[in-house]
C-alpha cells in the first residue's frame, strides 16, 4: 500500500473512531403532554442538530466580520504610514521653498545695491573686449540662475500644494476605515457573544455531544470530498518555501483563536496563513478575501502543500493544505490551530502564493 493510500486510510480511520466511539445517547428532550383544548401551545425545543447549524452560522458571519474588520485595519495602517511620509515631505518642502525664497531675495538685494545693473552688465559696456566678454558670459549665468531659482521656487510650491491634497485625502481615508474597524467590531462581538449564549444554555453533556457532531458533520464532508475524485494527487512534494510556510503553521497546533490576532501567542485564520508565509519569505495580503482577490488561483486537483484553500462563498475562513488532504487552520472563537480534513468545509478555491 503507498503513501498515499496510508494516509487517505489513517485520516479515515481516525475520524470513523471519533464518530463510532460516541455515546449512543440522544439529548432530545421527551416529547411534551399534549397541551389542553385552548391552552397556548408551547414552543419546541430545537434540536442539537439545529442548535450547531445555527452556532455555525453565527461564527461565520463573525468570521466574514473579522475579515472586514482586519481589511480596515491594514488599511488604516497603510494610510497612516502615507500619511507620516507626506508630513516629511510637507517639512521638507517648506525648508526648501524658504531657502529658494532666501536665494531669490539676495540677488534682488545685490541687484538694488548695484543700482539696477548687476555686476556683468556694468562690465559689459567696459571699452575692454575681453572685460566686455567676461561680462556677457556672467550675466548670461547670473539670468540663468535668477530663472532657475524662480523655476524650483515655482515647482516645490506645486509639489507642497499636491503634498498637502493627499495628505488631507488620506486622512479622509484613515477615517473611513476606522469607522469600518469600529462597525466591524460590532458586528464581530455581536455574533460571538449571540454564539456563546446559545452554548451556554446547553448542559455539559449536550455541550460534549455538540462537539461530536461538529466532528461526525466534518467527517461526513471530508468523506464525501475524498471519494468525489476531487483530487487526483493527495500528496504532492512542496517548493522549498511552501515547506517553510507548512512548518511555521504547523508549530503552531494548540495556539488559540483570537479574532484580528496575527501571532505570537494566538492567530485567526488569514492571520496563520500570511504569517506563515512570510516566515517563509513571500508576504502575502492579510486577509482571506484577499488572498483569494490577489493571489494566483489553482485547480483543487493541482494542489500542493503550502497552498492556501479558501472556504464559502464570502471567502471567509482560509486554512493552508499540508498533504496527506488535510489542512492546518483556525478554525473559530473557542478552538485552537488545529488539522483538519480539507474537505471538511465548502470549498470556494485555492491559490497558490509562491506560483
Amino acid at each position: 500500500m503507498n503513501r498515499r493510500h496510508c494516509a487517505a486510510a489513517a485520516i479515515t480511520l481516525v475520524c470513523a473512531l471519533a464518530v463510532l466511539t460516541a455515546p449512543a445517547q440522544a439529548f432530545a428532550a421527551p416529547a411534551p403532554p399534549s397541551p389542553a383544548p385552548g391552552s397556548p401551545a408551547t414552543p419546541q425545543k430545537k434540536s442539537l442538530e439545529e442548535v450547531r447549524q445555527e452556532i455555525d452560522t453565527l461564527y461565520r458571519k463573525a468570521g466574514a466580520a473579522t475579515d472586514a474588520y482586519n481589511l480596515a485595519e491594514e488599511r488604516a495602517r497603510k494610510q497612516s504610514s502615507e500619511i507620516v511620509g507626506l508630513a516629511r515631505a510637507i517639512v521638507a518642502g517648506q525648508a526648501k521653498i524658504a531657502d529658494l525664497k532666501s536665494r531669490a531675495g539676495a540677488q534682488a538685494r545685490e541687484q538694488y545695491r548695484t543700482g539696477g545693473l548687476p555686476p556683468g552688465t556694468k562690465l559689459m559696456l567696459s571699452n575692454d573686449p575681453q572685460l566686455f566678454l567676461d561680462g556677457l558670459n556672467r550675466a548670461w549665468q547670473g539670468q540663468q540662475a535668477a530663472k532657475g531659482v524662480l523655476g524650483e521656487l515655482t515647482r516645490t510650491q506645486a509639489d507642497l500644494e499636491m503634498y498637502t491634497k493627499d495628505a488631507s485625502a488620506n486622512w479622509k481615508k484613515l477615517e473611513s476605515n476606522r469607522l469600518k474597524q469600529a462597525k466591524a467590531k460590532k458586528q464581530i462581538n455581536a455574533q460571538i457573544a449571540a454564539a456563546k449564549k446559545l452554548e451556554s444554555k446547553l448542559e455539559k453533556e449536550e455541550r460534549a455531544r455538540l462537539l461530536e457532531l461538529e466532528q461526525e458533520a466534518e467527517y461526513k464532508a471530508q468523506t464525501a470530498w475524498l471519494g468525489s475524485g476531487a483530487l487526483k494527487e493527495i500528496n504532492r512534494a512542496a517548493t522549498a518555501s511552501g515547506k517553510k510556510a507548512v512548518a511555521f503553521a504547523t508549530s503552531q497546533i494548540g495556539k488559540p483563536y483570537v479574532w484580528g490576532a496575527e501571532g505570537p501567542g494566538s492567530y485567526d485564520c488569514s492571520g496563520l496563513t500570511s504569517q506563515a508565509w512570510a516566515a517563509a519569505g513571500r508576504p502575502i495580503p492579510r486577509t482571506s478575501q484577499e488572498q483569494w482577490r490577489q493571489l494566483p488561483h489553482i485547480a483543487v486537483e493541482d494542489m500542493r502543500p503550502g497552498d492556501l484553500i479558501i472556504y464559502h462563498g464570502d471567502a471567509s475562513h482560509v486554512g493552508m493544505y499540508i498533504g496527506d488532504g488535510a489542512i492546518v487552520h483556525a478554525p473559530r472563537p473557542g478552538r485552537n490551530v488545529t488539522l483538519a480534513g480539507a474537505g471538511s468545509m465548502e470549498i470556494l478555491g485555492v491559490v497558490r502564493p509562491d506560483r
